[in-house]
């Protein structure tokens, strides 16, 4: 009897695992807070620090790990690629051709800019932009402290380029006739963009200028720009919340729903709970900012799906309205926004190194050495 032979053909695997292990290298373990520098420590969160000092690639493959910022990167991840597939079905099935774009046509196929709907599409551009920036900043900022201030201050760029695509979209989809007319709104998009930009100015400065153990006014100084841009960009919402009825709108009810996750998100973004109450158990999963990241994102996906009611609602008579020069140069004035936004960002941190630089010099300055020898003598 011929001994049974048992036979496996070579795996196609086998050769490119070489390859695998250099594109996809062991990660350092988690650490502790007191084995990171105070810059990347967070009030109550104990555990599920990334070291410092490690290649980008690792920082990048993170996003597959078990760390105290896993959970608010792929909350914003996934959330932006929610809404670009579903603002691509919105434009494929139901948008009438976005930007024009229609199959059959009075002379076939073609493109054409259809103006009306050119600030929807800068609000998903700027929604993608906030979450991508965020979602990036937690991802990256644990590499070095230049990193850290870097990535943080292109984070507030990515919100107040938010803040005024959300400004726009609202005051042209979401508005009504009556608000319109009225004197806010005749101002309210130039006030939007310099409130966008005061937010921006002041959070890059709260991030520059105070170190941890961070000062109470340090969060004051970020919040209360922020909440007055906000209660700025919600008037036209909040106006027809309450003078329109509900059952007539699709788009109420998701808009009432936008400002309860928002303000909900608000409170945990501005509180540290649940953490402040059992330190160390919700370090990687369950902290407040962690918390605040998830229900911004459902704010976001709610609104995306509130204006693309509005959009079908308004867009008839939107030109007509408004006037095309008009609505092109408040689309424009986004370009304008984002450009300011992050020249002052940038301006902002090349200060701040030079400054740092400066000061690294004096201390490292033999004269300055002497002089402090001589005083103490």
């Amino acid at each position: 009897m011929m001994p049974r032979v048992s036979f496996t053909p070579p795996s196609p695997c086998l050769p490119s695992l070489p390859v695998l292990e250099r594109l996809l290298p062991a990660l350092p373990p988690t650490l502790r807070d007191v084995d990171v520098p105070r810059l990347f420590r967070e009030p109550f969160i104990l555990s599920g620090y990334r070291p410092v000092g490690l290649s980008w690639r690792c920082y990048v493959l993170s996003l597959f790990q078990m760390h105290n910022e896993t959970v608010n990167a792929w909350s914003h991840l996934l959330a932006a690629a929610c809404l670009v597939v579903r603002f691509t079905a919105f434009a494929v099935l139901r948008g009438g051709g976005i930007l024009g774009f229609r199959l059959q046509g009075p002379e076939g196929q073609g493109f054409s800019v259809d103006v009306s709907s050119l600030p929807l599409v800068l609000y998903v551009f700027s929604a993608v932009t906030y979450l991508s920036c965020s979602a990036a900043a937690h991802l990256l900022q644990s590499r070095s402290e230049q990193a850290h201030h870097s990535l943080c201050l292109l984070d507030y760029v990515g919100v107040a380029v938010y803040q005024y695509g959300s400004a726009l979209a609202l005051c042209l989809y979401s508005s009504d006739s009556a608000w319109t007319q009225s004197m806010l709104g005749k101002v309210f998009l130039p006030a939007a963009a310099l409130l966008a930009w005061l937010s921006c100015i002041t959070c890059c400065y709260a991030k520059i200028n105070f170190r941890r153990p961070y000062p109470t006014h340090r969060k004051l100084c970020q919040l209360v720009p922020m909440g007055v841009a906000y209660l700025l960009v919600i008037n036209p919402v909040a106006h027809r919340l309450a003078t329109c009825s509900w059952t007539n709108r699709s788009a109420l009810p998701l808009h009432f729903l936008q400002v309860v996750l928002f303000l909900l998100s608000a409170v945990f973004f501005s509180c540290p709970v649940p953490e402040r109450f059992a330190p160390g158990r919700f370090d990687i999963v369950g902290h407040g900012h962690q918390l605040s990241h998830i229900l911004l994102s459902l704010c976001t996906l709610a609104q995306q799906e509130a204006l693309l009611e509005d959009f079908l609602w308004r867009r008839p008579a939107l030109v007509r309205e408004f006037g095309e020069e008009r609505l092109l140069l408040a689309c424009a004035s986004f370009f304008g926004l984002a450009l300011c936004c992050a020249a002052t960002a940038l301006a902002m941190r090349v200060g701040a190194c030079d400054l740092m630089d400066a000061w690294d010099y004096l201390l490292k300055s033999p004269q300055l050495k002497k002089l402090l020898l001589l005083n103490v003598s």
